[in-house]
């Protein structure tokens, strides 16, 4: 586990850089500067592209992590990443023509109740390329076991790109559409950058030598691109489907509180980037007693760290939402439904990795897809019945099922769970430190009951977690700071 804990550690810290930005950008900078519409407008934008951009890379950053550690020679090694650097253009180019030669009637399906995202809808489609082929890139550099740049400019670069725009706007150096088109830009600049970075680790060679079991990698690549697609709906399509039952800054509104309960997810996004192409290599190897070691220790840590943000986000919500503007307090239920929903994911450690890189993805594949037509139509039921929390609810629905058929597809096919005993007495700590702190409030200004508050949860909850020592990682790191 040493450079998984060295590289997480280092993305994770990277990853709180970047949410801690967006949350100044999210919770006050937007709310603040833009109208309610308009960041609406720029949520729709964006998870409307990332619901996009698996079909458009055409599952290619899954490929490579996956296949690339079973090629051995260089020659093989080149052969394959170009064949990943063009294999997009496949689903991008017929994509393009059939927009343009069909903008109209495509327009006014994205439109849905809502006239102002008309102008914009071309921007959904090159943003999208542009999240593609970042992923693309970022796969390039993760199979050089190298993250931690690509997990910068992941999850800071455009974040930064972003306030200094919306600082602009605040002083009246551009308009709202400039601030529009110039996030795009931003996307873009960060896609180029992070091709430099990747061809500076590996630059690509055009000698093209035939490439062993190409038939089984684009076989692969064709059915990942259900897989990730499902994810991203899961994810995404929320926020899409609000644009079709509800006034825009709706969209703003549920976007706020979805972005305060990501946070939980953060561990778990900096871990992924090195435990995946580890856990393709293991698989590689059939080592597995090792692959079960991984998954069981990833699960814990991520649990145990996901629950203590956990906490932090929900013990201290009421006091957070009182700093924001008073429009955006209807999604307090949202950060608790999606808050748990976060959690869940925690406990199931590296097990995407595994069901992605190994022989079974295609029933995978198969429950992906039920479950994100259920995500639909859960959306279709609830919406209209419940506004935002409706959209939750079928969030959080969805994802436990998911959830579940992973957990249950991996212990019947490689018979291990991600659960120990340790789980366990995670799980009552989190229980036992919402009934003590729930209640236990200050008098003061929002932002210094946060403080108070936040202190005696860390104190408690990582006394426990250090005095029973229910993780050798987490406690080896705790020795180390201390220590210091």
């Amino acid at each position: 586990m040493g450079i998984v804990v060295n590289q997480s550690i280092k993305n994770t810290i990277i990853t709180y850089l970047g949410f801690g930005i967006g949350a100044i950008n999210v919770l006050f900078l937007f709310t603040q500067f833009l109208s309610d519409e308009y960041f609406g407008l720029i949520t729709y934008i964006l998870s409307t592209a990332n619901v996009m951009m698996p079909i458009l890379a055409f599952g290619v950053h899954n490929t490579i992590i996956k296949f690339y550690s079973s090629y051995k020679t260089r020659q093989t090694q080149n052969s394959f990443l170009m064949l990943m650097l063009f294999l997009p253009f496949a689903i991008i180019i017929p994509l393009g023509i059939i927009g343009y030669l069909a903008f109209d009637g495509i327009s006014q399906w994205f439109i849905g109740n809502n006239a102002i995202v008309g102008n914009y809808v071309w921007l959904i489609f090159v943003t999208a390329i542009c999240f593609s082929y970042f992923e693309v890139f970022y796969a390039w550099s993760r199979v050089q076991m190298q993250s931690v740049f690509g997990n910068f400019m992941k999850e800071v670069f455009h974040r930064v790109g972003t306030t200094i725009l919306l600082l602009c706007l605040f002083m009246n150096w551009i308009t709202v559409e400039q601030l529009i088109y110039g996030i795009t830009g931003v996307y873009f600049l960060r896609m180029v950058i992070m091709k430099l970075y990747a061809y500076s680790l590996r630059f690509p060679s055009f000698k093209i030598t035939k490439i062993p079991n190409l038939s089984s990698v684009l076989k692969y690549t064709s059915l990942i691109i259900i897989a990730g697609s499902v994810a991203n709906i899961i994810l995404e399509i929320d926020k899409f489907m609000l644009n079709r039952y509800v006034a825009i800054e709706n969209v703003a509104y549920y976007g706020v509180a979805i972005y305060i309960a990501s946070v939980i997810s953060v561990p778990s996004r900096s871990m992924h980037q090195i435990v995946s192409p580890l856990t393709a290599k293991l698989l590689n190897e059939n080592n597995k007693y090792e692959l079960k070691l991984l998954y069981q220790k990833s699960s814990l840590n991520l649990f145990i760290i996901s629950g203590f943000i956990f906490l932090l986000i929900i013990l201290n919500i009421n006091e957070l939402y009182k700093l924001i503007n008073d429009s955006y307090v209807d999604g307090l239920l949202i950060v608790f439904i999606i808050g748990v929903s976060k959690l869940i994911d925690s406990l199931l450690g590296n097990n995407n990795a595994i069901l992605f890189n190994s022989d079974y993805y295609r029933m995978v594949l198969i429950l992906g897809v039920f479950l994100a037509i259920l995500t639909i139509v859960l959306n279709i039921i609830f919406i209209p019945l419940y506004g935002i929390n409706g959209a939750a609810a079928a969030t959080f629905m969805a994802v436990l099922l998911y959830n579940l058929a992973k957990i249950w597809f991996v212990n019947f096919k490689f018979k291990m769970l991600p659960f120990t005993f340790s789980t366990t007495k995670v799980m009552i700590l989190i229980i036992v430190s919402l009934g003590i702190f729930y209640f236990w409030d200050f008098g003061f200004h929002p932002l210094v009951n946060i403080t108070f508050k936040s202190i005696l949860i860390s104190a408690f909850y990582g006394f426990i977690v250090y005095a029973l020592n229910f993780s050798e990682d987490i406690t080896a790191i705790m020795n180390k700071l201390l220590k210091r």
